[in-house]
């Protein structure tokens, strides 16, 4: 199955008790959102140029789940859009989110991309796969992510903190896949052949190995792409000097995560919130995510950008994300164990 990857919706530095509750109107919906502006800005002014719909935005770099749990029933919001399946299953499993049934919602979006009872649907789709040294590590040496705790990496791999969200999803399937022993035996390899104490985002791994500090950085594809297109030549000159390797090609295939969507159960526009959702889903908003953001559109069809293209063909793991969301605690307590901080 191929992909199309947009970068991430960047969290916005706005904090949520400082903005404004939004107007409700029939014409209106508002959308609760911790993707940046000027990621999401364009697409929705679109769907309110095609449907007549206003947005009302409100962009929080965090507290969404905690404001909306006290505003209850009152709350304003009709759609809430974050990343990660574990920020948008924890809402479902707070109990904000509503069941929604949609056909063109169905035919969008993969099974395996949409919670089972329709609380929450998957618009973007990411990989956290592994950037390789090209003169220090030849392709033919790598082959899965369980090979990474393998002691002949020991001291060569970077990664961010187990407090990152990515980081906890990609071990949950490992748990999904191999059971909790498992994934904690690869948990404590991983942490024993790190390279050095676990520290800053995905580009700064992939810079780590471009500056030789490691031989192997776990992170997100749409990074990779950002620092390929970078205006900032020390990026675009890190990136050149690593290469992308999609793990476990001979069985399930790259993990991959989603950004997603679910209407609140707080709802005053339901109607118009499930036409955001479905529009989001759709062809129009698919493009846009894939020439802006190097992230797979999870609508399949839709063509690549040009530097994704150039990542070559692959396998996807197909796991259905509700059964990862299901595992999340697990992950947590797993890395609290092995002291991967």
């Amino acid at each position: 199955m191929r992909l199309k990857f947009t970068a991430p919706f960047a969290l916005a530095a706005v904090a949520l008790t400082s903005i404004a509750t939004p107007a409700l109107s029939a014409e209106e919906v508002n959308l609760y959102s911790t993707r940046q502006e000027s990621l999401i800005r364009p697409i929705l002014d679109e769907f309110e140029k095609d449907t007549g719909i206003k947005v009302n935005v409100v962009f929080a770099k965090k507290g969404m789940l905690e404001r909306l749990k006290s505003e209850g029933m009152n709350s304003p919001a009709d759609v809430v859009l974050t990343v990660d399946i574990s920020r948008i299953a924890a809402h479902k499993e707070a109990g904000v989110l509503q069941s929604v049934t949609s056909e063109k919602l169905n035919a969008n979006i993969p099974p395996h991309y949409r919670d089972p009872n329709g609380e929450w649907f998957g618009l973007s789709a990411r990989s956290r796969v592994l950037f390789h040294s090209k003169d220090r590590v030849k392709p033919s040496e790598l082959s899965t992510y369980e090979d990474l705790a393998d002691p002949k990496w020991k001291g060569r791999i970077c990664v961010r903190s187990s407090s990152n969200a990515y980081n906890q999803s990609l071990l949950v399937s490992l748990v999904v896949h191999n059971g909790p022993e498992a994934a904690e035996k690869w948990a404590q390899g991983i942490r024993d052949n790190l390279a050095r104490k676990p520290q800053g985002g995905d580009r700064d791994q992939i810079k780590a190995v471009a500056a030789g500090e490691c031989d192997i950085a776990i992170a997100n594809t749409y990074y990779y792409g950002a620092m390929q297109n970078s205006d900032d030549a020390k990026q675009v000159e890190a990136a050149e000097k690593v290469t992308l390797f999609w793990q476990n090609q001979d069985g399930r295939g790259a993990h991959f995560n989603i950004s997603g969507a679910g209407d609140t159960k707080s709802a005053k526009n339901k109607e118009a919130a499930i036409k955001l959702i479905e529009y989001l889903s759709d062809t129009k908003a698919q493009e846009f995510y894939a020439s802006t953001n190097y992230e797979f559109p999870v609508k399949p069809g839709v063509e690549l950008d040009e530097t994704v293209e150039s990542w070559g063909e692959f396998k996807a793991d197909e796991v259905g994300l509700d059964k990862v969301a299901d595992a999340q605690a697990e992950a947590v307590k797993i890395f609290d164990r092995v002291g991967w901080r």
